[in-house]
């Protein structure tokens, strides 16, 4: 068992990321609605990452593993690979510190993500196969090129970047006077619910943190089960694409295995009610991946009843026309 000397990100490091990306990150309000509390038998607060810069968390960590780069390594540019979330972050966090970016994305990532990873400066290459093998041609490309590789979580300032989510629900938690019972994450690499988990547990110790993956995505929840990285059936989909990892990241693994209450895996039918929820009772757009954390406290998936809860709403980059499609399949939830 990892022991928390060990880890390889501590709170130290989430305190200096919240310092280097202060002056672009947006401080994302935690809203409450009472039809969702309702809904929920629980009082429901929405961490509502869908407005940060670029539309979703990955701006923090992002931001932060380039604003370390030396100048010689911004000369020479970074390279990413990400289905969309990241890739917007890197390309915008890339053009901040004036260094050029190329970003391989796959052919199958929604069309919206594309277009505005270019639109902050990127050069975007779309790879038809795998994402192991779109991984793997990035590091080639990266190295062909003595770029640096800004990889989507698997790096302890990347973590530490995300973990400023978790700074900032405990901050406005003790605000709002309400300590949160359990708190639910989008998860695909780990990286956003281990960051959150490390920043919460020094405020709120006994606070539940859930992970939250796509049924068939649910690489997390296994290797917990198994206490190995364990890697997803080929072939699964998912509507969820920003979570479509093949495993959990080495170093996020060593963190969430130790922090976490567990993962849960929600149907997709789940995650587009709760993209349609978050429209409905709080405006909010979302796209299903960054919406299934709600997704779980509407499920049912554990008893939450009389809680106080805290639900990352991760990101919210979709599609035009499958938002509209969601809300026209879902208008009553």
């Amino acid at each position: 068992m990892t022991t928390a000397e060990t880890l390889p990100v501590e709170f130290a490091d989430i305190v200096g990321a919240a310092a280097r990306i202060a002056p672009v990150a947006v401080k994302t309000p935690l809203l409450n609605c009472s039809t969702l509390d309702e809904l929920a038998g629980a009082k429901i607060f929405v961490k509502a990452e869908v407005l940060q810069r670029t539309g979703s968390f990955k701006l923090r960590g992002a931001y932060n593993r380039v604003m370390l780069l030396s100048p010689d390594e911004r000369r020479h540019g970074v390279v990413a690979f990400s289905s969309g979330n990241h890739a917007q972050a890197v390309a915008w966090a890339a053009r901040a510190a004036g260094a050029s970016a190329l970003i391989v994305m796959p052919k199958s990532a929604p069309a919206i993500k594309a277009v505005r990873t270019r639109g902050y400066g990127a050069e975007v290459e779309l790879f038809e196969g795998d994402r192991t093998a779109m991984q793997a041609y990035a590091r080639l490309t990266a190295s062909e090129r003595g770029a640096t590789l800004i990889p989507p979580f698997d790096d302890p300032h990347i973590i530490a970047g995300q973990g400023t989510v978790g700074l900032e629900i405990a901050d406005a938690a003790r605000a709002l006077g309400i300590t949160p019972d359990v708190v639910f994450v989008p998860t695909s690499g780990g990286g956003l619910v281990g960051g959150t988990a490390i920043a919460l547990k020094k405020t709120f110790p006994r606070t539940a943190v859930y992970a939250v993956e796509p049924v068939g995505f649910d690489d997390l929840a296994r290797s917990l089960a198994q206490g190995a990285r364990v890697e997803n059936v080929p072939g699964a989909k998912s509507i969820c694409d920003a979570l479509l990892v093949p495993t959990p990241g080495e170093l996020t693994f060593a963190i969430n295995r130790r922090l976490l209450a567990g993962s849960l895996a929600i149907a997709d039918t789940e995650a587009e009610r709760a993209v349609a929820a978050l429209f409905n009772h709080l405006k909010i757009v979302a796209e299903p991946g960054g919406a299934i954390g709600l997704a779980a406290v509407l499920s049912g998936a554990i008893s939450l009843r009389g809680k106080t809860v805290v639900v990352v709403a991760s990101g919210g980059n979709v599609d035009a026309a499958l938002f509209a499609n969601i809300l026209a399949r879902h208008p009553t939830a």
